[in-house]
C-alpha cells in the first residue's frame, strides 16, 4: 500500500510538533511545507516523520521533527536575517531556515553531505542558501557576520571563534554538554562581549567533529 506522505507529513505537525510546544505559525507552515521526505536517503522516506533521529552516514543523524521545531523556533528568523549553520547535514533544516531568513550559509565537513544536500534544495526550488565544505571548528572561516549562528551537531563547549562570527544582537543556537543529557542552548550577544543565554531542552546528538569531550584517561 502507497504511503500517503502528505497526510503523514501533516500528522508529524499537528501530532508530534505543535505538542511539544511549537506554536510559531511560520515555522509550522514550514514544516508542513517542505517535503522532509526528499531529504532523507531512499530506504528511509517512509520514516521521514516518525519521531527518530534517521541517520545519515559518516556517524551523524538527522534531528527528530520535534527538535528540529523548537529549534527552528527559538531562532525566531525574520526576513531580513543573514544565517550561518555549522552541520549541513541532510539539507532540511538547511531549507527551512531559508524559507524563513534572507539566506543560509551552510558548511560541513563531508563533502558528500553538501554535494547531496544541494541537489535536494535545488530539487526544492530553494536558491538562497550558500554550501562549503570546511572544518568550522579549528579552520573554516566565513566571509562577516551573522544574524544567527546554528550548531546542528553538539559541542563539548561552544568554540570561541562561533561566538565571533555573530553580529552583535545576533542568536548562536548551540547543543552543548556531555552525552547523552546535552541541552539546547540559545544564545544572545547583547554587545561589547556579553552574552545572555536561555536553556530551550535537553536532547542527545553526535559531536561535531573536533568539539567532542576531551578524553579521559583511566590508570
Amino acid at each position: 500500500m502507497a504511503m500517503n506522505f502528505e497526510q503523514a507529513r501533516q500528522n508529524m505537525v499537528e501530532n508530534q510538533v505543535r505538542p511539544w510546544e511549537v506554536l510559531d505559525s511560520r515555522v509550522l507552515e514550514v514544516l508542513s511545507r517542505l517535503r522532509r521526505e526528499d531529504f532523507v536517503a531512499p530506504e528511509h522516506r517512509k520514516l521521514a516523520f516518525a519521531d527518530l533521529s534517521l541517520p545519515l552516514g559518516h556517524g551523524e543523524v538527522m534531528m527528530k521533527p520535534v527538535i528540529e521545531g523548537r529549534v527552528l523556533q527559538a531562532l525566531e528568523l525574520t526576513e531580513n536575517d543573514h544565517v550561518l549553520e555549522i552541520g549541513t547535514g541532510s539539507g532540511f533544516l538547511t531549507a527551512c531556515m531559508a524559507s524563513l531568513s534572507a539566506h543560509v550559509t551552510s558548511v560541513d565537513i563531508h563533502a558528500d553531505f553538501t554535494a547531496v544536500a544541494g541537489q535536494r534544495l535545488a530539487q526544492a526550488g530553494i536558491a538562497n542558501v550558500k554550501l562549503d565544505t570546511g572544518e568550522a571548528v579549528n579552520a573554516w572561516q566565513p566571509a562577516g557576520q551573522f544574524d544567527a549562528v546554528v550548531i546542528t551537531g553538539a559541542v563539548h563547549e561552544i568554540p570561541p571563534r562561533f561566538l565571533g562570527w555573530l553580529k552583535p544582537g545576533g542568536r548562536l543556537l548551540a547543543v552543548r554538554g556531555q552525552s547523552p543529557a546535552q541541552q539546547v542552548v540559545l544564545l544572545t550577544h547583547e554587545g561589547e562581549g556579553r552574552y545572555r543565554e536561555e536553556g530551550i531542552l535537553e536532547t542527545d546528538l553526535p559531536y561535531l567533529i573536533h568539539a567532542e569531550p576531551p578524553r579521559r584517561f583511566v590508570f
